[in-house]
């Protein structure tokens, strides 16, 4: 039977973990590994100074006082006597839409899972408090296995967002470019209860490109964004002009 591992950046407590574990293990064995609490934004950062601490839970989900990719990289490179086959994220609540991708702690999990060698989802739900779950969920389990019949290159991972409607009332999926946000919102400032000055990140910005073919007009046409993210950041196509630019510099 397959064997996933799935982990989240909202905390081994979400809703939205517990609902795609149950959807998940109607066809593999799953396995649940999560930050103890939450942890969005975490982007793809690992926990060096300090050892983590595992829990393991009376529903039988792993706490793991640390990042996402800690959860990962700890669950694969050691902990589990019986290595996953592939390393699902998710359901985030709220999008991970364009620029997201860069902060986002579910993608970061995925992107761990594929850096060890495992077909990897990032899955997320658009809405900040979604009520369709099951939705996201149900979508999820349809691209875990059409990702099991027919893998995709060895340096992908999907980043799935699924608009927060009764499952029904999809209008199907689309293969999206990720687009891009306005800047964010400033920074909050504000005081705490012994008077000093504190600061709270902005709300993210508005779309800024996302018009035809991006994750966000998919999303508000109330179709499911499927982005293909490659793991080398690598800008290949600039390497030649780049050995130019630098051609006439000398060390």
């Amino acid at each position: 039977m397959m064997r996933i591992l799935l982990s989240n950046d909202d905390g081994v407590y979400a809703p939205g973990l517990k609902a795609l574990h149950r959807s998940l293990s109607e066809i593999a064995e799953v396995v649940t590994m999560a930050p103890d609490r939450n942890r969005s934004g975490a982007s793809s950062s690992l926990t060096l100074e300090e050892p983590l601490r595992v829990q393991r839970l009376d529903n039988g989900f792993f706490s793991v006082r640390g990042t996402p990719t800690d959860c990962v990289h700890l669950a694969v490179n050691g902990l589990l006597e019986q290595e996953p086959d592939m390393v699902v994220a998710g359901i985030n609540a709220g999008a991970n839409l364009g620029d997201d991708t860069i902060y986002s702690g579910t993608v970061a999990a995925a992107i761990e899972g594929r850096f060890l060698g495992r077909p990897a989802i990032a899955v997320s739900s658009v809405a900040r408090h979604p009520e369709h779950f099951e939705t996201a969920a149900k979508v999820a389990v349809t691209l875990v296995q059409q990702l099991v019949e027919h893998p995709l290159p060895s340096d992908q991972i999907l980043n799935v967002n699924v608009p927060d409607l009764p499952y029904e009332q999809l209008k199907g999926i689309k293969v999206t470019r990720l687009g891009q946000r306005h800047r964010s919102e400033p920074v909050v400032r504000a005081r705490d209860p012994g008077n000093r000055e504190v600061f709270w990140i902005g709300p993210a910005g508005k779309g800024q490109d996302a018009g035809e073919g991006t994750d966000f007009n998919a999303i508000g046409q109330g179709y499911v964004s499927v982005t293909p993210l490659q793991i080398d950041l690598t800008a290949h196509q600039q390497r030649d002009a780049l050995s130019q630019w630098v051609s006439s510099i000398r060390l």
